[in-house]
């Protein structure tokens, strides 16, 4: 096992390596001037841009750039915004904690709704619940993700909002503040269930089919005759190597999400580190941008490894102790 995450490990290093390189490619080529973002319609005097220019290091061709940033990374240092001037390491420290706390609600929605539906509509296959679970991921998997977060203010927001004299059930953006008639959590539903509802679809469909797959096993038929119960030979038995392809989406999904959800942080004014790259982008902000990318490149092959790991403890047939047994 050590070995395979050293391997892994290591593996990291030329992803990381390709990343912040197409990264600093594509800003070098893209049209824009950062500095004339950061300055509006002004016009800037020469020897102002000239100034600017090597303070913020443009003036050197982009590959003694990319050395020097990855010489600034070495040391924790992730560079100055252009738009704000703050250290990007405190933008991201500022912004991120909402991206990550937002995933976690969305990724355990999807686990406790996806996993559920997708057990009761295999357990009962063809049944009343089985059309309803087919019919409500097929509706899911249909909907855009702005479009139902739009949908979701409306019916809080306005429909209901005016159907009850007034009355607000839910908050429908922002995090809340000290003086909000809501609890912080309770900001967390509705962008929480915009998030999960595509994933939670796929993880019923996922799970459904995984188990009526497994059902026909011979280690299935041999439980039953052993004269266990049904209960026990879903959860000792079915459930363990039907959960190995969950586990990879969730795991994905999860990688998604902690990458930040542009579409949803932007529909519910989430500040989370999707919507700040967003409008580092726009703004042609790019040490915000690379700092963001950076941070979401380790989250996600973090959780990527998590995900292979987790294999051996659901099969254990899988080992990663040497060449020979993978």
């Amino acid at each position: 096992m050590l070995q395979y995450i050293l391997r892994r490990l290591i593996q990291f290093i030329p992803v990381f390596f390709g990343v912040t390189l197409i990264l600093f490619l594509v800003t070098t080529f893209l049209p824009g001037d950062p500095l004339q973002m950061k300055v509006g319609e002004r016009t800037i005097p020469k020897e102002q841009r000239a100034r600017m220019l090597h303070e913020y290091g443009l003036d050197k061709p982009w590959y003694v750039q990319y050395v020097d940033y990855l010489g600034n990374l070495a040391h924790g240092d992730l560079g100055q915004s252009f738009a704000s001037g703050q250290r990007v390491s405190k933008i991201i420290a500022e912004t991120y904690p909402y991206t990550v706390s937002l995933a976690l609600v969305a990724i355990m929605i999807e686990i406790v709704l996806g996993l559920s539906a997708g057990i009761v509509s295999a357990v009962k296959q063809y049944s009343f619940w089985d059309v309803l679970v087919t019919i409500a991921t097929a509706i899911s998997v249909s909907l855009p993700v702005f479009w139902l977060g739009i949908l979701l203010q409306f019916t809080f927001g306005i429909w209901l909002k005016e159907a009850t004299n007034g009355q607000l059930y839910l908050p429908i953006s922002g995090v809340g503040a000290l003086n909000s008639e809501f609890p912080s959590a309770a900001y967390y539903i509705l962008p929480g269930i915009t998030l999960a509802a595509v994933s939670t679809a796929y993880v019923a469909r996922i799970m459904r089919s995984q188990l009526l797959e497994v059902r026909s096993q011979d280690y299935v038929r041999t439980a039953y005759a052993k004269g266990l119960s049904g209960s026990s030979v879903l959860m000792r038995h079915q459930m363990k190597n039907a959960l190995i392809p969950v586990v990879t989406f969730i795991g994905l999904d999860l990688g998604a999400m902690l990458a930040g959800a542009i579409l949803t942080e932007t529909v519910f004014n989430w500040p989370g580190i999707g919507y700040t790259i967003y409008r580092a982008i726009i703004a042609r902000d790019y040490p915000v941008v690379f700092g963001g990318t950076i941070v979401i490149l380790f989250a996600v092959m973090i959780v990527n490894l998590l995900v292979d790991i987790s294999y051996a403890f659901l099969d254990p047939r899988i080992r990663y102790g040497n060449a020979g047994s993978e």
